[in-house]
Formats: structure tokens, sequence, C-alpha cells
């Protein structure tokens, strides 16, 4: 058993639209707030109420950030909600890895074509340079990850044959 243990914490991007809304319900919620005080109306709290309710869990779930922890030639993936609240998405082992290369590799050419199940736990855009990775795990499933090069390479000292960094 080795004792190889690498965390990487990685942000996901929130969408224009989310963030839109977000600001849209912020400013409703004032002027709610306001018209509640200058006409005493208690429709107009409970409305800003209802809308800071609303700002408060669009915040929670669109502020979202990835941790890959590796332990013992495991990868477990958790979702980290507006840094309060931590929710356990996957674990993935490395014996039923088929590859992990970067997004735009060669070595994914015979992959591409493949119909399976994407799930995204990257950065959830293309930088520059292009740090996101692409692994095939057990045939059906497709996962895009935004590792940092240290996980990238105790994963490569465990599995050399299935871990490409190009």
């Amino acid at each position: 058993m080795s004792d190889a243990y690498v965390e990487c914490l990685v942000k996901a991007k929130t969408s224009l639209a989310a963030r839109l809304l977000k600001y849209l319900l912020i400013v409703l919620a004032v002027v709610s707030g306001l018209y509640s005080i200058l006409a005493v109306d208690f429709i107009g709290f409970l409305g800003m109420l209802l809308l800071a309710g609303g700002v408060y869990l669009l915040n929670l779930f669109t502020d979202v950030e990835y941790e890959y922890l590796y332990l013992d030639k495991e990868l477990t993936v958790d979702k980290i909600m507006a840094k309060s609240r931590r929710k356990r998405l996957c674990t993935y082992t490395l014996e039923r890895m088929e590859i992990l290369a970067p997004v735009k590799s060669h070595h994914l050419d015979s992959y591409r074509s493949r119909k399976v199940k994407v799930k995204d736990y990257s950065v959830g855009r293309q930088l520059q340079p292009d740090l996101r990775y692409t692994m095939f795990y057990e045939g059906g499933e497709k996962v895009i990850l935004s590792p940092s090069p240290e996980l990238i390479k105790i994963m490569k000292n465990a599995a050399p044959r299935k871990v490409f960094s190009d």
C-alpha cells in the first residue's frame, strides 16, 4: 500500500445567466424592501424575504468548487457548494480507469467516437493553455477534470500505461 496523498481544489465557472439572475434578484429584493419600508406594506416585506431566500439558494448552487483527493490508487471527487456544504460525488479506482490524458491529446483519438455518459468536474471553460484532462472509466463514463500537475504526476507513477501528460 503506497502512501500517495494529493489534494486539488478547483473553482468551477459560474454561468453568465446565473450571475445575471442573482444580480436581478438582489435588485428586486432591495426594491421590494424599500417599498415595504416606505409604504409600510407587509406583502412587500414578504416579497423581500422570498427574493433574499432565492438569492441565497442561487448562490449556494452556483458557487461551486470541486476537490480531487487522491489516496492509495483512488481518486475521490467532492463538490463544495458556497464554501459551506460538501457532497461526495464519486470515487474512481485506477485499476478500472482506461485512460487519463489532456483533453486535446492524440491518445484519446480512438475514444472520441464512443457514446458515453459525460461528467464534467472541471473549471467549466477552456483556459489558455488548456489544462483539463479527460478520463475514460470502465467504458461507460467520460470524466473531465482539471487536476494539478502534482496530481497527474502521482497518478502517472501509480498507473504509467494509463496516464498521459503529453
